[in-house]
């Protein structure tokens, strides 16, 4: 019985080499590993099939995430403005067209209130170009004192988180601002902007003993160097929470100056956030259309009076908070060479 289990086991051998043998010769090697090749490619495709519902992601699932993504807060327009009522429409008519838009609030510091005439009429554009399904709130905060600080004031009754700070003479496409808000996003305690500035360290200079001396550069500086420490508020995210900050605990001193030179209340806001986050700003790359032709930065002395702000506000703080960094954010999808 042994020897015959043995034949049999022995014969059933040489035929399966024999049927391997006639397979190779009739199909070829090349077509075998071809065909060995697709085997394993389905058998991947059904273990990931498997895989997608055992773990539950499916088309449907996606869907719900997408709507609970649509349902995530927006951000905040606030605009600075001053007796420019042809930019403040063409600006406001602009930026009520954007995805994710709550509100805007237009800073008013004039000595007499907006028109009921203007009024009426932003009112109607917001509310005839509001998307996403939501209306957009516009409000106007009137401020009986004429100071730049007014643009930082705390707003109490501000239901987004991000705040997109931007002049009334500046105007970004949608999908720039869009992309500068999804940047905020991932890092909201930081400052988040189209429109870098740098300082220079120049120490042992102006007979300043061992205390460095900054002087204020533009952004020739930034192109020639790639770096920069802050982004202006012109054009840029921030947390609502920097302007309860501002309000309440900016050194009453810094405000005063703001106030008495008509300059600096950007700086003295990026300092206040590199300061509570100890963190650099992220610059993002944007269009820049500028539809306004005056302004403080067109005046003379314009950049040694700023020298001044950036020496004054770090002896206030005690410390220089600004930190460098060559980081700039670039959406890809719109890049074509790398």
């Amino acid at each position: 019985m042994v020897m015959r289990g043995s034949l049999l086991f022995n014969n059933n051998r040489r035929t399966v080499q024999r049927f391997r043998q006639l397979a190779i010769t009739a199909v070829g090697p090349v077509k075998i590993k071809i065909l060995l090749c697709f085997l394993i490619a389905c058998s991947v495709f059904l273990l990931l099939s498997r895989g997608s519902s055992l773990t539950g992601w499916t088309d449907q699932n996606t869907e719900s995430l997408d709507r609970l993504s649509s349902r995530r807060k927006g951000y905040a327009i606030l605009m600075n403005t001053w007796k420019r009522y042809d930019l403040l429409k063409q600006s406001i008519s602009h930026y009520a067209s954007c995805h994710g838009l709550e509100s805007i609030h237009i800073v008013w510091s004039e000595p007499d209130p907006p028109s009921d005439s203007l009024k009426k009429f932003l009112h109607h554009v917001v509310q005839k170009k509001s998307r996403d399904g939501r209306q957009v709130e516009l409000k106007f905060d009137i401020n009986n004192e004429d100071s730049l600080n007014n643009r930082f004031k705390e707003i109490k009754d501000l239901n987004a988180d991000a705040v997109f700070s931007i002049d009334d003479d500046i105007i970004f496409p949608c999908s720039s601002v869009k992309f500068a808000f999804d940047v905020w996003q991932s890092a909201p305690d930081t400052m988040v902007g189209f429109v870098p500035r740098k300082l220079w360290v120049e120490s042992e200079l102006h007979q300043k003993g061992d205390k460095d001396y900054y002087s204020y550069a533009g952004w020739w500086s930034v192109w020639w160097t790639g770096a920069y420490n802050m982004v202006l508020s012109k054009a840029a995210f921030f947390h609502k929470k920097y302007l309860r900050i501002y309000t309440n605990e900016m050194p009453a001193s810094i405000k005063d100056f703001v106030t008495e030179n008509r300059n600096c209340e950007d700086i003295a806001m990026s300092f206040l956030v590199a300061n509570v986050s100890g963190a650099p700003p992220i610059w993002v790359k944007g269009k820049i259309y500028e539809i306004g032709s005056t302004g403080i930065s067109t005046l003379g002395g314009h950049s040694e009076k700023r020298t001044q702000c950036v020496n004054r506000f770090a002896a206030e703080f005690g410390r220089m908070p600004l930190q460098s960094t060559t980081v700039k954010a670039v959406d890809s999808r719109q890049t074509w060479f790398w």
